[in-house]
């Protein structure tokens, strides 16, 4: 099988990149130990994919919502 990732996945792993880099950098420079980076890395990959899910879980709802009101009419 291809390694590939698909693009949805390369979507979470860039936007999970990006959030922890964002946190990263929020921090004190005293509060940056490798056991935080490791804590926030793992905490960022997860909250990427909840809300990228969320997101995804919402916006096909609501399309799905839209199709059935032009379906009726």
């Amino acid at each position: 099988m291809d390694n590939k990732l698909t693009v949805l996945e390369e979507i979470i792993k860039e936007t999970g990149e990006e959030l922890y880099q964002k946190w990263y950098n929020g921090l004190a420079i005293e509060d940056r130990t490798e056991e935080t980076s490791k804590a926030m890395s793992s905490n960022a990959g997860e909250t990427a994919v909840w809300v990228i899910q969320t997101f995804m879980n919402k916006f096909n709802s609501a399309a799905e919502e839209l199709k059935s009101d032009d379906s009726n009419g």
